[in-house]
């Protein structure tokens, strides 16, 4: 696979979304989530007193933003940001990643290093702790059926599982891989059940299948891997972000993270 830079010059790059012809992505440090077309063109829209991670877009095209160290969800609808919910009173830690399921339910990791915790946003707003004792839950998939939900744990160095009932608790934890080269930080889900994974530490992306089996791999030489997600016309494009150090407080001022690409052969799928 030929790795190909799309984007560069912002400062950390996280929670990668396809959407609508563009790549929708947060960059923590600079205070804005962005996107960008296949050529290269890059929009910006700022959030001045916010660290952006995790995105979200509900069925009605809303985008919701995980706002990490105030612990809050933003909510933005084309025009203006506003606050959807705090988090502060349930939630252990910063919170980092999501997925938003067909329903909008957003389920948010906070990333405790121990005792790391997934809540779930209704759509009116409600929030309840669905999964407990995750060591730093980080990116999250949810199967096409919309019965599973798979998420990182960086510092367990695993996927875990879950399934998701009728009124989308989760049960049922198990592990689908586990003893990683990560720790894992961003993951995406593609049509044969294989979950591409940014493996920070290793300094690649790597496609697992369940039980653990690393399938392909992307090197990316000395540089971080952060997060990656399927799109493009046929969600063949595995859009990839990197940066130069796994430790964001490192970078405070830089403008050194990347976005890269290359065309995968299996089609991602489900959501995000």
């Amino acid at each position: 696979m030929t790795r190909t830079a799309l984007a560069n010059g912002f400062c950390f790059g996280e929670g990668p979304r396809w959407y609508e012809g563009l790549l929708w992505f947060s960059d923590m440090l600079g205070q804005a989530v962005h996107t960008v077309d296949l050529q290269g063109d890059m929009t910006t829209l700022h959030l001045a007193g916010h660290a952006p991670s995790g995105l979200g877009f509900r069925p009605d095209g809303t985008l919701l933003i995980a706002s990490t160290a105030n612990r809050t969800l933003l909510r933005y609808d084309g025009e203006s940001v506003e606050t959807l919910v705090d988090l502060s009173p349930v939630v252990p830690a910063d919170i980092g990643d999501m997925v938003v399921d067909g329903a909008g339910r957003a389920y948010v990791g906070a990333q405790a290093f121990e005792g790391g915790t997934i809540v779930r946003v209704d759509a009116d707003g409600s929030v309840t702790v669905v999964a407990e004792d995750l060591d730093f839950p980080n990116g999250m998939v949810i199967t096409p059926d919309g019965r599973t939900l798979i998420v990182a744990e960086s510092i367990g160095r695993r996927l875990t599982a879950f399934t998701i009932d009728a009124g989308g608790g989760l049960t049922d934890r198990l592990v689908f891989a586990e003893g990683l080269d990560g720790p894992p930080d961003g993951i995406t889900l593609d049509a044969e059940g294989g979950v591409w994974a940014a493996m920070t530490l290793a300094h690649q992306f790597e496609r697992i299948t369940p039980g653990g089996t690393v399938t392909d791999r992307v090197d990316i030489g000395e540089r971080t891997a952060i997060a990656c997600t399927l799109g493009g016309s046929e969600r063949r494009t595995l859009f990839m972000l990197s940066s130069t150090d796994v430790y964001p407080q490192r970078l405070i001022g830089t403008r050194s993270s990347a976005l890269d690409t290359v065309t995968v052969d299996i089609p991602g799928a489900g959501l995000p």
